[in-house]
């Protein structure tokens, strides 16, 4: 929903009549997952059944109405929107006029009685604005479904009075009514808020010119990419401007995208910080389903919770009764208010979503093509909404996995197995099917012969014949699964396969030059082939053109060129680098230039060096430091030597819990009696997204360059990206190396009073492709060797006569 100024509140017909004609069970065994994937197969089916009409046929025919509302003592214009998917002309039958509203399905038709009363609705919407624009007394309509395997066609026709469509049209913008009511007062109210909002703090050096980019990339509908070192304040610099200009009816809605839970916090308290300072905003954070739900495992059918059945037939009210009395909407006021009125919490949040003005989500909420929220982003239409995309370094990485899919040979074999293990009529009336056998046995044929031709890792040029063979293969499972359900014995498992090779199928269909197709054996020797997203620019692009403007922002954005390739960036989007507003006398940085990490000088005569360097460094100073090695390996061989020779040793374990976490960071403590020394991985939960402040921490030592294993696939994106720019090093390990270097080295100096040492430790950082990547605050550096290294240490922490004071303890 959509509120333009001077009260018209817009609406698009599928949001409006699936928003009122919802109700029932939330159910997961009558096909939501697969209904999701017919939405995303549905334009490609829309056209080429829309390619077939006739000249008597006009596709995507747009239509708009606009009424005025009188309710509760408010009047406003209501605009209802959209595109009808065929309007068909027939002057000499009657109707003269036919609606026509196509839907994509993988049921089997039929099973189609009647058609879907969401469906219908919508067609009706487009028959009224039709017949009263185009002042027709009576139209017809037509649901025409497709199955998107077979693509099979069945249809439904009905005829309607223009009276008929009119006093049911009224009807259903009068049970909408209250909320577009609420909706006007909380916008007024709010707007009037964000223009009386002042910035919160006094704006530190570089800030304002900082929040002054952002609301003019936005009004400009630009893409910033900005680097911003810890310290200057990037969340309120991002999040300011953009209720700035949600106040002045530039954006409708906020998107906040983080990739981890600190990063989440911070944003939750800036808005809360806001919020104290007068604005009324409702904000709302998604919290993943497996994390809010009510069972042990989600499991969303009325069998399995009470809460699903006949959760659409209350989740209204209880979205109605927490809008009209909370604003900053956390997880636990999710929980309370679902518990209230007995609903699933993770659907309401969601719900909530629609109507929040603020929505702080992972990246997957807007990226993912399994799990984005389609409320939204469903569709071709542009909105205004603004993307503030939080640790963007992190977002390369997890669009290239989002983009990609894989599937292993061993799980066709496996389901195989399960379903003729079903073959038992007493078990569950389950006969075997042969005609599934037939299809599971195609798809493990395919791929046996993919298996035979690889030895380690292999390119893949055509699976043509492996697709056709997947498609019949997902329209056989699902006529099984709609007809039996799912087997007792193992359902995680045959769905999971369903889901996997809709999500291949779907991910083929947009495969381009930026994909490579392979096969190779993962670490237990199964055999798999997988479509890898080389370049995820294209796709990202897709969803962030659903929105007016995106601001790109880390703290480790570096080389920027890089992260504007892969992350969408157009010409004449902007970069910004913002200088930091730390003392340079505040922080030392230090090369410790005899010392190497490379794989072939990994022995314990180069780990006793590196230990020594680290007893130096933390021996010169009292107090918390962290040393961050390339992995956990690595990590434990040097633990090993240095145990019982380091003052208050403690190591980051391979995942740990929260609790785990929680208490691992607690042994920071501020002025703190004696050293603590944290051991910790690079790239891990402790090297990025943790605030350590003032005297929590203050030193930190990286040992090596960050560069990932050399493995099948990082061989691959080095080949790929050596043919389209020379760069594959760069590109495969360089880049991604780096950038953990710089977030481990980034825990150190986190507010203006922080005072912090930094050493890397290896002789790559001397060399002119690591020194580029350097950003511009660690300059003036220093190499150092372990003498001269504690000399630097001392002056850097002690004048002449403190340090006189201390050789005397």
């Amino acid at each position: 929903m959509e509120k333009d100024m001077g009260d018209k509140i817009k609406i698009s017909v599928r949001n409006l009549v699936e928003f009122i004609f919802r109700s029932g069970d939330l159910d997961n065994r009558t096909g939501g997952r697969r209904d999701t994937d017919a939405m995303q197969e549905g334009s490609r089916i829309h056209r080429k059944i829309q390619k077939r009409m006739g000249s008597d046929y006009s596709a995507e025919f747009p239509l708009s109405i606009t009424i005025p509302v009188s309710r509760d003592n408010t009047a406003f214009e209501l605009c209802v929107e959209g595109r009808a998917d065929g309007i068909v002309s027939r002057a000499k039958e009657k109707p003269s006029v036919i609606i026509d509203e196509i839907k994509g399905v993988y049921m089997e038709l039929s099973r189609l009685k009647e058609p879907i009363a969401v469906h219908r609705a919508q067609a009706m919407c487009y028959a009224y604005i039709y017949s009263r624009l185009y002042d027709h007394e009576e139209i017809g309509i037509r649901i025409t479904y497709c199955n998107l395997e077979t693509e099979n066609m069945k249809y439904f026709n009905e005829t309607f009075t223009f009276k008929e469509l009119e006093e049911w049209f009224l009807n259903l913008i009068n049970e909408y009514g209250k909320w577009a009511v609420w909706q006007i007062h909380w916008y007024r109210r709010r707007n009037e808020s964000i223009k009386a909002l002042d910035f919160p703090f006094s704006y530190r050096p570089g800030q304002k010119e900082l929040v002054t980019d952002v609301y003019k990339t936005i009004i400009r509908e630009k893409r910033l990419f900005l680097e911003a070192p810890t310290g200057v304040g990037k969340t309120i610099s991002t999040i300011f401007p953009a209720v700035k200009a949600m106040g002045e009816g530039l954006v409708s809605k906020i998107f906040y995208l983080t990739a981890k839970t600190i990063t989440r916090t911070v944003a939750e308290e800036t808005f809360q910080k806001l919020m104290e300072e007068g604005l009324h905003l409702k904000s709302v954070t998604i919290t993943a389903k497996e994390k809010i739900c009510v069972l042990d495992k989600p499991d969303c059918n009325p069998v399995s919770c009470a809460r699903a059945n006949g959760h659409y037939d209350r989740v209204n009210d209880a979205v109605f009764d927490l809008l009209n009395n909370e604003n900053d909407i956390s997880r636990d006021l999710i929980l309370s208010y679902a518990d209230k009125h007995n609903v699933c919490p993770f659907e309401m949040c969601l719900d909530v979503s629609t109507w929040a003005d603020n929505i702080i989500c992972d990246y997957n909420y807007v990226f993912d093509p399994n799990v984005y929220l389609r409320r939204f982003f469903l569709g071709e239409k542009k909105s205004d909404y603004i993307f503030l995309i939080d640790e963007a370094h992190n977002l390369v990485d997890r669009a290239r996995e989002m983009y990609s899919a894989v599937l292993y040979k061993e799980h066709f074999l496996k389901i195989k197995k399960l379903i003729k293990n079903q073959n038992d009529t007493a078990l569950n009336s389950r006969p075997y099917s042969t005609k599934l056998e037939k299809r599971l046995n195609a798809c493990n044929s395919d791929l046996l012969k993919l298996k035979r031709d690889c030895d380690n890792c292999r390119l893949v040029e055509n699976i043509t014949d492996f697709i056709l063979h997947l498609m019949r293969l997902t329209a056989e499972m699902e006529e099984y699964l709609s007809e039996y359900g799912m087997p007792h014995d193992d359902p995680d498992n045959i769905l999971g396969l369903y889901m996997d090779i809709r999500h291949f199928l779907n991910i083929y269909e947009i495969y381009s030059d930026k994909y490579i197709t392979y096969t190779d054996y993962d670490e237990q020797g199964e055999f798999r082939i997988k479509l890898l997203c080389m370049d995820p620019s294209d796709n990202l692009n897709t969803c962030l053109d659903k929105g007016k403007s995106a601001v790109f922002f880390s703290a480790t954005l570096l080389p920027v060129q890089y992260y504007k390739d892969q992350l969408g960036g157009r010409e004449g989007d902007y970069a910004v680098y913002a200088p930091s507003p730390f003392l340079m006398e505040n922080r030392l940085l230090m090369i410790g230039s005899d010392v190497s990490t490379k794989y072939n000088r990994r022995n314990s005569e180069e780990f006793e060096k590196i230990i020594q360097y680290i007893i130096a460094f933390t021996e010169a100073k009292k107090g918390n430091y962290m040393v961050f090695f390339p992995s956990y390996q690595m990590l434990n061989q040097v633990a090993v030597l240095a145990q019982d020779r380091l003052e208050g040793l403690v190591i980051q374990k391979n995942n740990m819990s929260e609790t785990e976490k929680e208490a691992f960071l607690q042994d920071f403590e501020a002025e703190p009696g004696s050293s603590r020394i944290g051991f910790c991985v690079m790239g891990g939960i402790f090297s990025e997204g943790i605030d350590l402040k003032n005297d929590r921490l203050i030193g930190a030592v990286i040992v090596g360059t960050g560069l990932p294993m050399i493995g099948n696939e990082k061989e691959l994106f080095r080949g790929y990206y050596d043919k389209r720019n020379k760069r594959g090093f760069e590109y495969a390990y360089l880049y991604q190396g780096m950038n953990k270097v710089l977030q481990s080295a980034g825990r150190v100096i986190r507010t203006m009073e922080d005072k912090g040492a930094i050493l890397l430790l290896d002789e790559r950082f001397r060399q002119t492709q690591y020194t580029n990547l350097f950003p511009r605050e660690w300059y003036p550096n220093l190499l150092v060797n372990l003498k001269t290294m504690k000399t630097e240490l001392k002056n850097f922490w002690y004048s002449k006569k403190e340090f006189a004071k201390q050789t005397l303890r």
